[in-house]
């Protein structure tokens, strides 16, 4: 969906999807700093308007905001001001409307005031970068909801065709040319997975797999590949969730930094 506009300036994308779940089991996820760690990243957010909201990035740092709708379980929304340098501020609104068979529609819309096209590619970054983790949040709801969970996540650059590097990585985990809806396991590399193939996404920008853990704990796992510029960013992330998803999470992370830092070796 192409960036809108309005004449005062203001420039905005949204996305909409079906997840299952009440309402109050969608807004856990997407308006509380638990639930963003089981499916998107580590988060914290102080529940009432003006709280502060914090996004824990790994590698990447951290975003912060600050909360500026707070109406459980129905309407949650935040700014960003210093999301990129020199950039307006950004405004998140996520609204979630029950529908029928148990299922709730969530949308989420970003938007900012700028009068020139200047901030447009990040935008349309966001709209492309979404799908991936509203794919987990579906699975997460459908499987997992309200389980504790953590995530261990791992990225890596690299001055090389996104193609190899993606080709590299799904080999080498026993993931080349799979089909959704095959049951797979990993080499121990470093660590044996046991999963069910839930979706593969492959387009010229980005790729990725998304896998339902049954071994060695319950979980999600997306391992992607996207290119930027004459690079690419590989990265993995991993959503454990039971009582010791924290502790298996805080093992598995370091070693799983390594084998995808020496992914590609000359």
């Amino acid at each position: 969906m192409p960036i809108k506009k309005d004449e005062n300036g203001t420039r905005w994308v949204e996305m909409n999807l079906i997840v299952p779940g009440t309402p109050e089991q969608v807004w856990q996820a997407i308006a509380t700093g638990p639930g963003y760690a089981a499916w998107f990243t580590p988060a914290t957010i102080e529940e009432r308007v003006g709280g502060a909201i914090r996004f824990d990035m790994g590698e990447n740092g951290e975003s912060r905001g600050e909360v500026t709708a707070w109406e459980p379980p129905l309407r949650f929304g935040y700014v960003e001001r210093d999301w990129a340098e020199g950039a307006p501020p950004l405004a998140t609104e996520i609204t979630v409307t029950a529908k029928s068979g148990g299922r709730c529609l969530v949308r989420m819309v970003h938007s900012l005031f700028a009068s020139t096209d200047e901030w447009d590619d990040q935008m349309e970054g966001f709209e492309g970068g979404w799908p991936a983790f509203f794919e987990v949040l579906r699975l997460y709801l459908s499987h997992f909801a309200g389980m504790e969970a953590a995530v261990a996540s791992a990225m890596t650059r690299f001055e090389a065709p996104q193609l190899e590097v993606w080709k590299r990585m799904t080999e080498r985990l026993g993931l080349a040319g799979v089909d959704a809806g095959e049951r797979r396991t990993t080499p121990q590399t470093p660590e044996r997975l046991s999963a069910i193939v839930e979706r593969m996404e492959q387009d010229n920008r980005q790729r990725y797999v998304l896998l339902r853990l049954t071994e060695p704990t319950p979980g999600i796992a997306l391992l992607g590949t996207y290119g930027v510029d004459n690079a690419v960013n590989a990265s993995l992330a991993f959503y454990l969730y039971g009582e010791e998803a924290g502790a298996r999470a805080a093992a598995s992370e370091p070693a799983w930094r390594d084998w995808l830092a020496k992914l590609v070796t000359p």
